[in-house]
């Protein structure tokens, strides 16, 4: 979260925030698949919000891990990605940061250069003033959005429109599905007038107003919320800020509280780690 921080109005109960998570959650099962490695890079030091989502991913992937072919390994040592190859890791994760030094950022490149895979959530995309220029290629070239516009708040769960089924991400959810309650961001570009995003999931329009601020709402327009780049095996998604009781320091959501968003966000794994193909 990078806008004003306000309590919710009405707590969600913290039972229903850790569903599936502190008693083991339930698995998304998927056809076999030879299995591949996922490296997740994770800090775990700004926003509780950011953190809570961290630790229940760290949580939440290795559960998955048996079902969906890949094996499950987190890291908060961002310096691994200046030397790291494909043979390393089949696909990296970004849980709500991005790398910080050139020769992360560096690495990181040519690791997709290589053939390796990336899918980054949520603060992975947030750049500002302060962002270095060792990190143009990555917010500009790779993401597609330039610098960050703006963000809704409260955190909210909102209407996702799938803007195509013809990829293996969102190949097997609905036209319209509920995401988990997240912060939304959008971007300086758009990203429908660059031939090399697909965009895969957008705000549906009746969804809107989008948050509980009115001086952080979103009424109306076009922001994309899940999409992929042409020229690498990459994804990225938007969500991953879960609500919090600052005060005390408690989660009041899960991300991984949508079936149809965990599907997707399985399904795009399995693709990033070459269990399915394009279509």
């Amino acid at each position: 979260m990078f806008g004003k921080r306000r309590p919710l109005g009405k707590a969600i109960a913290f039972f229903v925030a850790c569903l599936g998570l502190a008693l083991g959650a339930p698995v998304v099962s998927s056809a076999a698949a030879s299995p591949f490695s996922v490296l997740a890079f994770y800090s775990g030091t700004f926003d509780a919000a950011h953190i809570s989502f961290e630790q229940e991913a760290n949580d939440w992937f290795p559960q998955q891990a048996a079902a969906n072919g890949y094996t499950y390994t987190a890291t908060d040592d961002w310096d691994r990605l200046a030397s790291l190859t494909p043979d390393d890791a089949k696909v990296v994760l970004f849980l709500d940061d991005q790398p910080q030094s050139p020769e992360q950022f560096d690495g990181f490149h040519r690791y997709l250069d290589a053939g390796g895979a990336f899918f980054g959530f949520h603060v992975t995309a947030y750049n500002d003033d302060s962002t270095p220029s060792s990190a143009d290629w990555f917010h500009n070239d790779l993401l597609g959005t330039g610098r960050f516009a703006s963000n809704t708040w409260g955190p909210t769960a909102e209407t996702l429109k799938i803007e195509t089924h013809d990829h293996p991400a969102t190949a097997n959810v609905p036209d319209t599905i509920q995401s988990s309650v997240s912060e939304w961001y959008s971007w300086q570009k758009d990203l429908r007038q660059n031939p090399d995003i697909t965009i895969l999931a957008a705000l549906d329009p009746s969804t809107f107003p989008v948050g509980t601020d009115p001086d952080q709402t979103w009424h109306d327009g076009y922001y994309p919320i899940v999409w992929a780049n042409k020229n690498y095996r990459m994804l990225y998604a938007n969500f991953g800020h879960n609500a919090m009781d600052y005060d005390h320091n408690v989660p009041l959501s899960s991300t991984f509280e949508s079936a149809d968003q965990n599907r997707l966000v399985l399904d795009g794994l399995r693709w990033l780690g070459g269990a399915t193909s394009a279509r």
